[in-house]
């Protein structure tokens, strides 16, 4: 599986090519920081004044972007824990030196496991299926109607999130119910095509 880059994306991490490679190697750093503990503007200001004493002259909105394409090119490859050779071919289109590439492999590699540990702690805990029970109710009259016929089913679902369980009611019609079950079988159908197993195996 290859990443997709945007054309925005592409043309941040162009500014890789115009810093040696211990810079790179700070914006991975700086990169795999922000994740742990979130964006610092004055950390882009620190290295906008390095690069002028480097003769860069690179504004601290360039740095930026740079650092946040980084960001991006290994939170994505972290996230579907893509290969080596995907990854190089990822880059490639960047147009970059062998040299560039073979850096940017190993930042990857060397931080593609604490950066999936970093994303599931800051992945939201959503509730959990503990039980279900369920009512029919069917109304076979009212005083507008004498005769009618007008079924309703009750769910009531138990739910479990960080050790506290919760209880949602539902109440729908038979049709839509049928309905909602045809939809999930389909979703289950599609969940055994070799697409969707490629894809289940690149997530985890």
């Amino acid at each position: 599986m290859l990443l997709v880059l945007s054309e925005e994306r592409k043309e941040h991490l162009g500014f890789l090519t115009q810093v040696d490679s211990a810079v790179v190697g700070e914006f991975g750093r700086i990169a795999v920081e922000f994740l742990r503990k979130g964006t610092n503007p004055k950390i882009y200001e620190g290295a906008a004044s390095k690069s002028k004493r480097r003769k860069l002259n690179v504004s601290s909105d360039v740095i930026q972007h740079g650092v946040e394409g980084l960001t991006y090119l290994l939170t994505e490859g972290s996230k579907l824990m893509i290969s080596e050779i995907d990854f190089q071919d990822s880059v490639l289109v960047l147009g970059f030196s062998e040299e560039l590439n073979k850096l940017l492999l190993q930042l990857y590699l060397d931080n593609r496991k604490e950066i999936r540990s970093i994303l599931g702690e800051l992945a939201p805990k959503l509730p959990s299926y503990h039980s279900l029970e369920w009512r029919l109710d069917v109304q076979l009259a009212s005083r507008s109607l004498r005769q009618q016929i007008k079924p309703a089913v009750t769910i009531k679902l138990h739910l479990d999130q960080n050790g506290d369980q919760t209880t949602k009611i539902l109440q729908t019609d038979p049709a839509t119910l049928l309905h909602l079950i045809q939809q999930l079988e389909q979703a289950l159908g599609e969940m055994k095509t070799n697409h969707c197993r490629r894809i289940v195996r690149n997530i985890k």
